[in-house]
């Protein structure tokens, strides 16, 4: 399943169809990681007070974890930085980061279907997820 800015994404639907019930910050927070993906919780919520005034950041951290909880949201963690968020889920793309800027970007799985990655040893584990963060400069910080 999916999810991006190359696919239609109705917050609405989203949260019907994961058993939540819809209000306005879900909507605005589903809507904001949709348009800002790889955004952290602050400036999710600041983009959330934007469109509908006083908001929590406790409430949007709330709706937040409810989202990812529910798999309509997925949290990365890129060393050294806060989480982020991000409405592409279910395909096991990766990330590349900007060692200045801190910028984040997608990056399809590296070969083959998902896991894409096979372990020398699995240890008797069924892996379904390779987690890999490529690391560099931007050509922004690069032109600096």
């Amino acid at each position: 399943m999916q999810q991006g800015h190359e696919h239609h994404f109705d917050p609405k639907e989203q949260l019907r169809s994961a058993g939540l019930r819809v209000t306005a910050p879900r909507v605005a927070v589903l809507r904001t990681v949709a348009e800002h993906p790889h955004s952290d919780a602050d400036g999710i919520a600041a983009h959330v007070r934007d469109e509908l005034g006083s908001v929590s950041t406790q409430a949007v951290y709330d709706v937040l974890k409810a989202c990812v909880g529910n798999g309509l949201l997925r949290r990365i963690e890129p060393a050294g930085s806060p989480a982020r968020y991000e409405t592409r889920i279910g395909d096991n793309h990766h990330h590349l980061v900007c060692r200045a800027c801190g910028t984040v970007v997608d990056i399809d799985c590296v070969v083959g279907a998902a896991p894409c990655l096979t372990p020398s040893d699995d240890h008797g584990f069924v892996i379904d997820e390779a987690e890999v963060t490529f690391w560099g400069l931007c050509p922004d910080c690069r032109a600096d």
